[in-house]
């Protein structure tokens, strides 16, 4: 949506319509210019409410691709929110805090190319790389590994329909399981193979509505 659509539909405000370059033709949450001109808005509660507006969308839009990712975003712009409604953070703290989870979520959004990894392959890594105490078990090296022989067999049985499938659903799991079971910890199988058969399953709805 342009930035000048947006800004009305959403705030209404001749504030920061003044403030923000509105010559641009898309929001960009990432671009640095865009986050200086929020946060130098005079009208800090409007400031707030356009940021979370933007970090929703973002975080919404993330959910298909990267369920665990998308989950921790959602997490902390709800607890950023919360303690901003119970007045327990300063409107220029809120906005600090929202700032810093765009920051996050840019940063997250390189982090496949620095570990080799493209977007699908990333969020089965994320899925497997979740347990929080998993790289006491296998280091960072073996794990990408995993994600990509993990991925690749995957995909070479993913079928459009399959998660409606119960045949091919069981399919999908037992090939989980079977690339699981040698080098992850058995406390923790269950609960990585729930976490990739349903990111599984949101990249072949998302490939469905492309």
């Amino acid at each position: 949506m342009k930035l000048n659509n947006l800004l009305k539909a959403t705030i209404k405000s001749e504030g920061i319509v003044n403030i923000i370059d509105t010559s641009q033709k898309e929001i960009d949450l990432f671009d640095d210019d865009f986050l200086d001109g929020i946060s130098q808005i005079p009208e800090k509660n409007l400031a707030i409410e356009l940021l979370k507006k933007l970090l929703k969308d973002k975080i919404s839009g993330y959910k298909g691709r990267n369920i665990v990712k998308s989950e921790i975003f959602s997490e902390m712009l709800k607890t950023t929110m919360n303690r901003y409604i119970n007045c327990l953070i300063e409107t220029e703290e809120v906005i600090k805090e929202l700032l810093d989870i765009a920051e996050e979520i840019k940063s997250a959004k390189d982090a496949g190319k620095d570990l080799g990894l493209n977007d699908e392959e990333l969020a089965f890594y994320d899925a497997l790389a979740k347990p929080e105490n998993i790289n006491d078990f296998i280091d960072n090296e073996d794990l990408i590994k995993m994600t990509h022989e993990l991925t690749d067999a995957l995909n070479k049985n993913r079928t459009i329909d399959w998660q409606k499938k119960d045949s091919d659903r069981a399919k999908m799991r037992m090939i989980v399981k079977r690339l699981l079971k040698n080098d992850y910890p058995p406390k923790d199988q269950e609960y990585a193979l729930d976490i990739v058969i349903a990111q599984c399953e949101q990249w072949a709805d998302l490939e469905i509505k492309l």
